[in-house]
């Protein structure tokens, strides 16, 4: 794979280096948020902005401070793959100065609509800009690819500075704070990625399966050294038949899992049927935990933000597969609130 271009510093896998230097850089993301991060006064009116998910959202606030607005169109337990606009939402879009949306066809049922949209306003589909590259194809989708390049915080960093810079295109005179800001939180992103390297790293080689409702995981399974296995395709769209339930049965049984997960804004009931199939053979195989996929947590808490979201799955994965990890995660705000 081609080396990432979005990150700032080599990663490290020496878990002491590690914590030294995300040590010193909270101290030093302290002082940057007092300069870099800090807006200026502003004559003009804060910048509207519409963003289909809540990921987007959420980095467009963390870019944006005070020069920004955001309306995020998809909450939390939200399937972007099935999700169309509302009424509401063509009125919020076409009021908006600019609207921010994934593309990679996540956002499947609303295509057509951005590009429409995009012949009369301001609309950028954000992770088109990711270099070809560094994304995965799918046999199922000709010339399509899988759009979930949130799962690895090293990927998303590209994103997020786009974000920074179609914030700029919109409003130039804050061009520069809004790249300054960017690339601040990309920094964030690459402690989060080096904590999630970290952690994964103590899950007992065997256990490396990571098994849900659908193929939202190819990237953080290529990041971190995972096998990863959906139920469904990489759209919630596509069916699992009973022949398909029932190889992931015998494969449950014949590796000895562990541990399978569940999603938040898809349905368990394949799982479910997982677990009782391996359990009428005789093997104990239990819901690890739920995990974040196509939708964040809960508006005002930690999960609640992209980088909560990570931290809570990555955290999640690892102690259900065996490693000794904390349950607090990252910073101790795991299950905490805001």
């Amino acid at each position: 794979m081609t080396q990432n271009p979005y990150r700032l510093s080599p990663m490290t896998q020496n878990p002491d280096r590690f914590y030294l230097s995300r040590r010193a850089a909270l101290g030093g993301f302290a002082a940057l948020a007092a300069s870099t991060l800090a807006p200026p006064a502003f004559a003009a009116a804060p910048l509207n902005v519409v963003a289909t998910t809540g990921m987007i959202a959420d980095v467009t606030r963390e870019i944006g401070g005070d020069a920004v607005v955001v309306k995020a169109l998809m909450g939390p337990g939200v399937d972007p793959h099935s999700y169309r606009q509302t009424r509401s939402d063509i009125v919020a879009m076409s009021r908006a100065d600019t609207t921010l949306w994934h593309g990679l066809y996540l956002e499947a049922q609303m295509e057509d609509f951005f590009h429409d949209l995009g012949r009369k306003r301001q609309v950028f589909a954000v992770a088109e800009a990711l270099p070809k590259d560094l994304l995965l194809s799918h046999a199922d989708y000709e010339n399509r690819y899988d759009p979930h390049v949130w799962m690895a915080p090293e990927l998303f960093a590209g994103v997020v500075v786009e974000i920074g810079r179609v914030l700029g295109v919109v409003r130039p005179e804050l061009a520069d704070m809004f790249a300054a800001n960017a690339q601040a939180y990309v920094a964030r992103l690459n402690a989060l990625d080096d904590y999630a390297r970290i952690t994964l790293e103590q899950v007992p080689p065997a256990q490396r399966v990571l098994l849900t409702a659908h193929d939202a995981f190819g990237y953080f399974g290529r990041a971190y050294g995972f096998e990863v296995i959906g139920i469904q395709g990489i759209s919630t769209e596509s069916e699992a038949g009973l022949h398909r339930v029932s190889a992931l049965v015998d494969m449950i049984v014949s590796r000895g899992l562990g541990a399978v997960f569940v999603e938040s804004s898809v349905s368990d009931r394949n799982m479910r049927a997982l677990v009782e199939g391996a359990g009428a053979r005789g093997h104990d195989v239990r819901v690890g935990g739920e995990l974040y996929s196509d939708a964040m947590g809960q508006d005002g808490t930690y999960e609640g933000t992209y980088i909560g979201m990570i931290d809570h799955n990555v955290t999640t994965i690892a102690r259900a597969l065996g490693a000794d990890v904390s349950a607090s995660g990252m910073s101790g705000k795991l299950n905490r609130g805001a």
